[in-house]
């Protein structure tokens, strides 16, 4: 959600989390590594602050969706870029602003460019893909689309990936999925600062702030 919008739910700040929500976060031990260290190092540095803010409010639920969170996106049987762009397509469907524009950072840091990102928004019919790139981001738009990997693409993904890959896709796209409609349902805003990381933040931001207007 866009800064501009006031949250259903107000993110808990990191002051504010006990040692209940300390153990609930920690079930993802580098991202609340990474968000409480920024946090006491008085940084400018938010990422992440919103999102686990916002799932402390209910510890029990946080550490459960935090333990499948950290497999799809850390214990992974999947190459790290692979795993961004999933994430990337993913976000960008659900509309998930905030995780779009945190991994746009993550993903050119695997190894995707700025023109892989472009392609991200338009879908696995845009020119330039390599072909188990188009196979993945097709992998989404099914899942999102038809609750499920048709057939024609589960069997380009079988030609490079295993089972239990495919498995991690699926899970992946689950998970991600269901942090965007939470995030989005509750109007959960962007983490400060985040735009000036990569100019292609803002330009994907402010696409989504004039369709919304």
């Amino acid at each position: 959600m866009s800064a501009e919008i006031t949250p259903t739910i107000a993110p808990i700040p990191p002051q504010a989390w006990t040692e209940e929500i300390l153990d609930a976060l920690g079930a993802f031990p580098s991202s609340l590594n990474f968000v409480y260290s920024k946090w006491q190092e008085n940084s400018d540095d938010h990422r992440g602050r919103a999102i686990l803010g916002f799932l402390a409010h209910y510890p029990e639920l946080a550490k459960a969706f935090l333990t499948l969170n950290k497999h799809v996106a850390i214990d992974t049987l999947l190459s790290t870029r692979d795993k961004e762009l999933i994430i990337l397509r993913t976000t960008w469907l659900r509309r998930a602003d905030n995780e779009f524009a945190q991994h746009i950072i993550l993903g050119k840091r695997a190894g995707l460019v700025s023109e892989d990102i472009e392609r991200v928004t338009q879908g696995p019919e845009a020119p330039g893909w390599q072909h188990n790139d188009a196979a993945l981001v097709q992998a989404v738009d099914d899942i999102v689309e038809k609750d499920r990997v048709c057939p024609s693409t589960m069997a380009a993904l079988a030609e490079s990936y295993s089972n239990k890959e495919i498995m991690d896709m699926i899970f992946l796209v689950g998970n991600y999925s269901v942090l965007g409609s939470a995030v989005n349902s509750f109007d959960i805003p962007l983490d400060p600062g985040l735009e000036a990381h990569d100019p292609q933040i803002s330009e994907f931001l402010n696409h989504w702030r004039h369709q919304r207007h």
